[in-house]
């Protein structure tokens, strides 16, 4: 393990992937050890996508049109850190099961800013999620069912909601 370079004083809010509530959540409608991670494995913390077997799930639509996506890669603890010299991973690996949830309040991280109300986009080439005005048309992402429950600067934690629709 390295050296330690940085020290906060407040914990983490959360990882990646985590519930942000207790508000019902639903999931994917599949059978039980239905989906897995497709081959490459599957990113926690950002949008999956079943593919055209109907059992595998990446982080990118089975085909070049840009679909919404079939639901949110929750945290179940399914990553494995599979490097030596890896300190933490948010990989599900090739053939380990995958919960897709299509509703509920998780924390993920952005890549733009976001304040509370603004739709989340899913970028289309890893799942990565970005906030923007709903409605409005963002390059190489499709709008989801979520939206923004808190304000955060590119590159934190955003709170992700299908309940919170407040402006």
């Amino acid at each position: 393990m390295p050296f330690q370079t940085q020290v906060t004083t407040q914990p983490a809010p959360a990882v990646a992937g985590d519930f942000a509530s207790h508000n019902p959540a639903a999931v994917f409608p599949a059978g039980e050890g239905a989906l897995v991670a497709a081959s490459g494995g599957c990113t926690i913390g950002a949008f999956g996508w079943v593919q055209a077997d109907g059992t595998s799930v990446a982080n990118t639509p089975p085909t070049s049109t840009a679909t919404v996506p079939d639901g949110f890669v929750h945290r179940s603890l399914t990553g494995q850190i599979s490097s030596f010299a890896q300190e933490a991973s948010l990989t599900i690996p090739q053939g380990f099961p995958v919960t897709l949830f299509t509703a509920g309040d998780f924390w993920a991280t952005t890549t733009t800013a976001a304040t509370p109300g603004q739709a989340i986009f899913a970028a289309t080439a890893d799942g990565t999620l970005s906030a923007a005005s709903a409605g409005s048309t963002v390059a190489g992402a499709v709008q989801t069912r979520f939206v923004a429950a808190s304000t955060a600067a590119a590159g934190e934690l955003v709170k992700l909601s299908t309940w919170n629709h407040a402006a």
